[in-house]
């Protein structure tokens, strides 16, 4: 039984005569049960009609149909529904006999139709009719396996043309005014969703077609049913004149009439606005709404580790120069290509704790990173597949290393990037000097203690960096003479510090300078990454 109120009936009388279909009055009767909208949609309109007293013109339907067949009666006789679907004919409301109104009483009319030339609900627009049923469950879970994805569970989503929302407001309406007669209370957010519905129906089926995988509320891998309807326009035309604010173009949108649009004029407009440029109920649409390919996707997965660049001509992203590529490579892609590989993902986002510049090495313990690999279609490496990952991507070049390969969390990432300017890094350099210089020249160098610079934005950095003069420190300097006119520099910055810049003194920008020091001129000719001082991501033992 349907679990329906004697005050449903007046409601469920005009929806089936407006041309609704029979999973449409039940939403419209706020029928929050799941199971009533799972059961096959010719069963629950027989269980309508005789719920609305019309219980011999149910059980005689077939017969009066054959038996009238090809006569002018027959227009009035109730014929074979479309599986899914309201009856191909539209229900109209008519008195009964004297005599069965005194026997059933006032529910007892009877309900007669008439031929109509679509069987589309005027409400869904088919999404509740022969658009969801087996047929389609079969397809979009064929559409999943085409994508071989790893998941456990799934959430499905649907999305509907605008329309809908302009013929749900119009059957609203229509259903108010009864309400209204009949003194009931019931608001336009009791009614059932067309894609609460949808989603009832859809789910069992898909979670059958798919070896019982689970389809549940929340889950990482999503797949997305689309419908669209070739009378959207027309449906929405009317908002565009008395509403026109709510509808702008943009840029990446085909239509001005999205959903969340036309919520939002039908919000703004009056009842009688709309009743004058709308029909009440809606017309019969033409067509049911059109499939559009499902789609599938797969949460981010997230990785991170730490990377070693040994070579000092490789740049850390691409390095691209009015769309030509200037090096053969770069460190991201050494890492990426076994990454997107082993999870089958469509794409990546890199992110490092800092960069180097392409003639700059990264020794130590390496400078820590992050990939975020979009729609994987694999999720899961257990710590071995990791392992042999770290070891495909080491033997790929002799440029780079990677160590503490590992899953982590969207959350984690942040850790990355946590007081990036309070940290600290360490770094060799090789600086020439253009005078002589013994090794008690520069001894005095190993003396100073966190050195205060002020760093204009570098030359070399301007074109992509905003001007600005960033202080930064320099918490300590250690020499080592190699001849007269070179030594290393071994220091521990501020992260954000230029070395370069704190060598060469570009121009005067970066005060004071190593030039301005020595009072010479000096240069760096190499310069190494030692460490980055970042405890992120965890150590995995070798």
């Amino acid at each position: 039984m349907l679990p329906l109120k004697d005050g449903d009936k007046p409601v469920v009388h005009k929806l089936l005569s407006s041309g609704c279909c029979a999973r449409c009055v039940l939403r419209f009767c706020c029928v929050s049960v799941q199971a009533a909208y799972r059961k096959p949609p010719q069963e629950t309109l027989e269980e309508l009609r005789v719920f609305i007293g019309n219980t011999e013109n149910g059980k005689s339907r077939q017969s009066a149909t054959h038996s009238a067949a090809g006569s002018p009666e027959s227009q009035n006789a109730v014929g074979s529904d479309p599986p899914g679907g309201p009856p191909i004919k539209r229900v109209k409301l008519e008195p009964a006999e004297p005599g069965a109104a005194a026997a059933e009483g006032d529910a007892a009319a009877e309900v007669k139709v008439e031929e109509e030339e679509s069987g589309v609900c005027v409400a869904c627009l088919g999404i509740l009719q022969e658009l969801s049923g087996p047929n389609q469950a079969v397809k979009i879970a064929e559409r999943v396996k085409e994508g071989e994805y790893e998941f456990d569970t799934l959430v499905l989503s649907v999305s509907l043309p605008a329309q809908l929302c302009v013929r749900e407001h119009s059957c609203w309406l229509h259903v108010k005014k009864e309400l209204r007669e009949k003194s009931s209370a019931l608001g336009k957010d009791d009614v059932v969703p067309v894609k609460e519905a949808f989603k009832w129906i859809m789910q069992g089926l898909v979670a059958k077609e798919l070896g019982g995988v689970a389809v549940v509320i929340r889950s990482l891998f999503e797949v997305s049913v689309e419908f669209t309807h070739p009378e959207t326009e027309a449906d929405c035309h009317f908002l565009a004149s008395t509403c026109a604010d709510c509808f702008k173009p943009t840029k990446n949108k085909q239509s001005v009439f999205t959903r969340m649009a036309v919520v939002k004029a039908l919000e703004k407009i009056s009842d009688a606005v709309f009743l004058k440029h709308y029909a009440f109920p809606p017309p019969r649409p033409s067509s049911s709404c059109v499939p559009r390919d499902v789609q599938c996707l797969h949460a981010s997965v997230f990785i991170a580790g730490r990377y070693n660049k040994f070579c000092r001509s490789l740049p850390q992203t691409p390095w691209l120069i009015d769309g030509e590529r200037r090096m053969e490579s770069s460190v991201e892609e050494l890492i990426a290509a076994p990454v997107l590989s082993s999870f089958r993902a469509a794409g990546f986002n890199f992110s490092s704790s800092g960069r180097e510049d392409v003639d700059v090495r990264t020794l130590g313990n390496g400078r820590p990173f992050a990939m975020e690999l979009l729609n994987p279609h694999r999720s899961k490496l257990s710590r071995e597949e990791m392992k042999q990952l770290q070891e495909t991507i080491n033997e790929s070049s002799d440029k780079i290393r990677v160590r503490d390969l590992q899953i982590v969390s969207r959350e984690a990432m942040g850790r990355m990037k946590e007081g990036e300017e309070a940290k600290t890094k360490s770094y060799t350099a090789l600086v020439w000097t253009q005078k002589a210089i013994q090794s008690q020249d520069i001894a005095f160098i190993d003396g100073i203690k966190d050195l205060t610079l002020d760093q204009k934005t570098p030359l070399r950095v301007l074109h992509r960096r905003a001007l600005a003069v960033r202080q930064r420190v320099v918490h300590r300097m250690n020499t080592r003479y190699l001849d007269p006119h070179h030594f290393h520099l071994e220091l521990k910055t501020q992260a954000g510090t230029y070395i370069k810049e704190f060598v060469h003194g570009d121009f005067g920008r970066t005060k004071p300078n190593m030039s301005a020091l020595l009072k010479m001129d000096t240069d760096i000719l190499e310069l190494d990454v030692e460490s980055v001082d970042v405890d992120w991501p965890p150590s995995i033992p070798e």
